[in-house]
């Protein structure tokens, strides 16, 4: 929604300053400098990125616009997923901790974190690391250093749609000024006509510029930084678990560990201490019943 808004405010705002200027907002209508400038911005777009990232780009696109990022509920789940595989490294074999991350999906721990089990990057990113803490040969800064390169790795992934559109963004002021160019020579094609169409011409020529640079700095820009933030907000959940399986690794009690990884929540989303300790120690149900009270009290 917030993305909308903004792009209606900025187009009303650019719009309506041109209106009470006394511009005829009808001399901006020039579909083909846009087809020029939009058309190879895609094609550039395109030829510079693999298909992979481009299809990516779509989905950041999407996820941008609806703030598909992960909220209270999301890390309740995480952190009650990671405190159920601790309290069964602690208390059990190795044989019944491997049916859980060898067999996700059958795990009756999984099962019941929905969010974590549906995110199918973070499950395998807890699996191979639990793994890892199960033989038990490696020390806990060299984990920390795996985790560090691995995160690193995903991010940098995560935010190629980002990178890739600050590369059109970019791009577009020149492609404005190549569509100007274009109105240009074609207005020079008819200077034996009369000053009033060719002064069409040349202004046609001139929102080529215009476009270029207003879906630069306006449109594309910022919501390229739109996708950023929101792929950012996405990776969180890795450095959770990453904080959460070191402290845990270093000698902490899974509920303490649990408060590590909750540490690393940004305030906006962060559950309580409260709201955590009952969803990890009674299951998930136990927040949603503490709840009801409240509201009936309320």
């Amino acid at each position: 929604m917030g993305s909308f808004v903004g792009i209606v405010i900025t187009v009303a705002a650019l719009l309506g300053g041109f209106a009470a200027m006394g511009g005829h907002l009808g001399v901006l209508m020039q579909p083909w400098e846009f087809v020029i400038i939009m058309g190879t911005a895609a094609g550039t777009f395109i030829m510079a990125n693999p298909w992979k990232v481009v299809v990516d780009t779509g989905l950041a696109c999407a996820q941008a616009v609806t703030g598909a990022v992960p909220g209270e509920r999301y890390y309740l789940d995480l952190l009650g997923a990671l405190h159920a595989l601790m309290r069964e490294l602690r208390g059990k074999g190795r044989n019944e901790v491997e049916a859980h991350i060898d067999d996700p999906a059958s795990s009756e721990i999984f099962k019941a974190f929905p969010s974590v089990l549906g995110d199918a990057s973070l499950l395998q990113f807890i699996c191979d690391y639990v793994r890892l803490i199960i033989m038990g040969n490696a020390r806990t800064h060299e984990i920390e250093a795996l985790m560090d390169e691995e995160i690193h790795t995903i991010v940098k992934s995560k935010l190629s749609p980002y990178h890739a559109l600050v590369v059109v963004s970019e791009a577009l002021p020149a492609l404005g000024i190549v569509a100007a160019v274009l109105g240009v020579i074609k207005a020079m094609g008819a200077l034996d006509q009369s000053p009033k169409l060719l002064g069409g011409f040349i202004g046609a020529a001139l929102v080529g510029t215009f476009a270029g640079i207003f879906l630069s700095y306006g449109i594309i820009s910022p919501f390229a930084l739109k996708i950023k933030l929101t792929r950012e907000k996405r990776c969180r959940p890795y450095i959770i678990v990453k904080q959460t399986l070191l402290a845990f690794m270093n000698g902490a009690m899974p509920q303490i560990a649990v408060e590590h990884g909750r540490k690393m929540i940004a305030s906006t989303e962060r559950p309580s201490i409260d709201v955590v300790e009952n969803e990890t120690i009674a299951g998930p149900k136990a927040v949603a019943t503490d709840a009801e009270p409240k509201a009936a009290r309320a």
